[in-house]
C-alpha cells in the first residue's frame, strides 16, 4: 500500500543518501564524547596532566563542531526532501482528483478531500523530515551506546539488556492503541470541515431562517466529538514520555548504585562509570526521540492511509484504450450530430459498479429507454418537471456518466470511443449552477478558450448579453471577480458563464437551465442572439420555462426519466398531455401574476 507514496521519494534519492549519511557520522562522533570524557577523568584529572586535559578538550570541541556541521547538512537535506515530497504529493493528488467523476467526488466529499490534500499531507511531510533526521540517528545511538557500554563493563550492561525490552513493549502497546485513534481524529476533523463549509456557504440562508443558534450547537457537537477523540489519543500519547523516562531513570539509578560498588571493589575506574552514565543518557535521549517518532509516524501512517485511499480510487469515466485516436476523433463529422439509441442509465448501477456490488435486482434505470436524433445546427429544447431526468440526459453527451445500456453517438461515433479531451472540446456547457473563478471577467470568459483574442471575448459577451453591463463597470472586462462571483448578480453570473461557453465556438452548446436568473426580455434577446450568431452550432436548452424553448426545432418532454413527447411546440400542444399541462400551468401563473 505504501508504494503509492514511496515513489515520490525517488527524485530525491541523492539527498536521501546524503542526509542520513551525515546524521550517521554525527552519531558516530557523539558516541566518542563519553569515552573522551572518561580519559580526561582517568588520565588527565587523576594524573594532574593539564596538557592532556587541554588536548582532549580540544579534541572534544573539534568533534562537537564537526558534529554540528553534519547535523546542519542533514537538516538542509531533510528540508529539501520533505518540502519537495509534500509539494509533489499535493500536485499529484490535485491532478488525480481532477480525473475523478462526480460519483467518486461525492463519495469522499469536498471537506474530506481538502483535509486530505492539506492536513494529511502535512503529516506525511513531517514524517519524511523525521525519517531523514532521526530514524537512523536514534537507533544507531541506542545500539552504539549499548555496544560501548558492553565494551566498558559487561556486567553493568546487563541492566540495559533488561530495560530495553520493557521500553520496546511500551512503544508497541502505545502504537497499537493510537493508530486507530488518530484515524478517528482525522475523520472527526473532516466532519468539522464539512459543517464549517456548509455554514460559510449558507450563511445568508442560516440567518434568514434564524438558525444561527441551531448551527452553533451543531458545530459545537462536532467540535466536542473531535476534542474528545483528540484528548483520548493525547492521553495515550502523553503516557509515552513519562513511562520511558521512568524506566530509563530507574536504569540510571541502578547503574550508579552498582557502578559505585564495582568502583569500590576496584573492578571499574570512576571515569568509566561517568562514561557509562553518558552512554545511558545518550540511549535515554535516543529512546525518548524514538517515542516521539512513534507518535509522529503513527499520525503519518493514519494520514498516509487516507491519502493513498484517494490515489487508489479510480475514475469510472476514462478514455478507452481501444477507442479512436485524437486525430480521427477530431475529423469525425455527421449531419446527425447527436443520436441516442435505446439509452438507459441508472445511478444506482453506476455507483454499485464502482463498489463491485452490482445487484441485478436493484438495477432499474433512472432514465430510459430514450431514442432521438439531432441534426447539425438544430436547437433542441428539453423540458419537464423537477427530477424528470432533463440534466441526466444532457450529462450523457459529454460523458459525465456512462449509459447502462444503448449508446450515445456524437458525429456518428459512440462517445465511449472518443478520447475524453477531444469529445469535450466539441462541447460548450453552461451548468445549472453558475460557477466563476477568482480573476478578471475576461480571464473567466477565456476559460472556454485560453488563446481567445480580445475581439473574440467581446463578441462572446455580446451574444451572451453581457457586454452591456460589463462596459458599465468602471474596470470593464478587467474587473476582478471575487470568490465564486459574489460581487456580481445571479443573472450577470449566468451571462458570463454563457459567454465562456460561446467563446470556444463549440459544435454542441448545452445550456442547462441557464436562463432561470434572467428576466424574460434578456432571455428572449439571448436566444435570438445565439440563433443568429452561432451558425451550425447545435444547441440544447434545458429549461423550466415553456416560453424559452417553444421556438426550438425539436422539444423533448421528459417525465419520470422517459420521453413523454418529442416534436415542435404546436405538435406537442396537441399530442403531449404533459407538455400541455406545463404550458397551461405557466400561462395560468402569468395571468394570476
Amino acid at each position: 500500500m505504501m508504494k503509492q507514496l514511496t515513489r515520490f521519494l525517488k527524485p530525491y534519492t541523492k539527498l536521501l543518501i546524503i542526509g542520513p549519511s551525515f546524521k550517521l557520522f554525527e552519531a558516530i562522533l557523539e558516541l566518542f564524547l563519553p569515552y573522551f570524557m572518561s580519559k580526561v577523568i582517568d588520565v588527565g584529572v587523576a594524573g594532574r596532566d593539564k596538557r592532556y586535559i587541554l588536548m582532549m578538550g580540544g579534541v572534544m570541541l573539534g568533534t562537537a563542531i564537526i558534529g554540528i556541521i553534519c547535523a546542519l547538512i542533514c537538516q538542509y537535506s531533510a528540508s529539501l526532501v520533505s518540502q519537495g515530497v509534500g509539494t509533489d504529493i499535493r500536485n499529484a493528488m490535485f491532478k488525480h482528483i481532477g480525473t475523478l467523476s462526480n460519483t467518486e467526488l461525492d463519495q469522499f466529499g469536498t471537506a474530506s478531500l481538502i483535509n486530505r490534500i492539506t492536513n494529511d499531507i502535512n503529516q506525511v511531510q513531517l514524517a519524511v523530515a523525521m525519517l531523514i533526521r532521526l530514524v537512523i540517528r536514534a537507533p544507531f545511538l541506542c545500539i552504539g551506546g549499548l555496544v560501548m557500554a558492553f565494551v566498558l563493563d559487561v556486567k553493568l550492561s546487563v541492566i540495559m539488556v533488561i530495560v530495553l525490552p520493557v521500553f520496546v513493549l511500551i512503544l508497541f502497546l502505545t502504537m497499537m492503541k493510537t493508530v486507530p485513534l488518530y484515524r478517528a481524529v482525522q475523520n472527526k476533523l473532516d466532519q468539522i470541515a464539512l459543517v464549517l463549509r456548509e455554514n460559510l456557504n449558507g450563511v445568508r440562508v442560516i440567518r434568514a431562517f434564524a438558525r444561527t443558534d441551531y448551527e452553533s450547537k451543531r458545530f459545537g457537537k462536532r467540535n466536542r466529538e473531535y476534542s474528545d477523540n483528540a484528548i483520548l489519543v493525547g492521553k495515550v500519547s502523553a503516557l509515552l514520555n513519562p513511562l520511558t523516562s521512568l524506566v530509563m531513570n530507574l536504569a540510571i539509578g541502578a547503574i550508579i548504585w552498582f557502578g559505585g560498588i564495582r568502583v569500590n571493589a576496584g573492578n571499574m575506574a570512576t571515569g568509566e562509570v561517568i562514561a557509562f552514565i553518558g552512554y545511558v543518557t545518550q540511549i535515554l535521549a535516543a529512546l525518548i526521540v524514538i517515542s516521539n517518532l512513534v507518535v509522529i509516524f503513527t499520525k503519518a501512517y493514519a494520514s498516509a492511509g487516507r491519502v493513498i485511499e484517494v490515489f487508489e480510487t479510480k475514475a469510472s469515466i476514462v478514455s478507452t484504450k481501444d477507442g479512436m485516436d485524437s486525430e480521427k476523433a477530431e475529423e469525425a463529422f455527421s449531419d446527425i450530430i447527436v443520436e441516442f439509441k435505446d439509452v438507459s442509465m441508472s445511478y444506482k448501477a453506476h455507483i454499485n459498479k464502482e463498489k463491485e456490488l452490482l445487484d441485478a435486482s436493484d438495477n432499474s434505470p433512472d432514465i430510459g429507454p430514450i431514442t432521438f436524433r439531432v441534426k447539425r445546427g438544430e436547437t433542441i429544447g428539453i423540458i419537464g418537471g423537477t427530477g424528470s431526468g432533463k440534466t441526466s440526459v444532457i450529462n450523457l453527451i459529454p460523458r459525465f456518466y456512462d449509459v447502462s445500456s444503448g449508446s450515445v453517438l456524437v458525429d456518428g461515433v459512440d462517445v465511449r470511443d472518443y478520447p475524453l479531451q477531444t469529445l469535450r472540446n466539441k462541447i460548450g456547457i453552461v451548468p445549472q449552477k453558475s460557477v466563476l473563478f477568482s480573476g478578471t471577467i475576461s480571464e473567466n470568459i477565456r476559460w472556454g478558450k485560453i488563446d481567445a483574442t480580445e475581439e473574440e471575448v467581446r463578441n462572446a459577451a455580446k451574444i451572451a448579453q453581457a457586454d452591456e453591463f460589463i462596459k458599465e463597470i468602471p474596470d470593464g472586462y478587467e474587473t476582478r471577480i471575487l470568490r465564486g462571483g459574489v460581487n456580481v448578480s445571479g443573472g450577470q453570473r449566468q451571462r458570463i458563464t454563457i459567454a465562456r461557453a460561446l467563446v470556444r465556438r463549440p459544435d454542441i452548446l448545452i445550456l442547462d437551465d441557464s436562463f432561470n436568473a434572467l428576466d424574460f426580455a434578456t432571455d428572449a434577446a439571448l436566444r435570438k442572439a445565439i440563433k443568429r450568431n452561432t451558425g451550425e452550432m447545435t444547441t440544447f436548452i434545458v429549461s423550466q420555462r415553456a416560453s424559452t424553448i417553444k421556438n426550438a426545432d425539436q422539444i423533448l418532454v421528459m417525465n419520470e426519466g422517459e420521453i413523454a413527447g418529442i416534436g415542435k411546440h404546436e405538435e406537442l400542444l396537441m399530442n403531449c398531455e404533459v407538455y400541455k399541462e406545463i404550458c397551461q400551468s405557466q400561462e395560468m401563473q402569468k395571468s394570476e401574476g
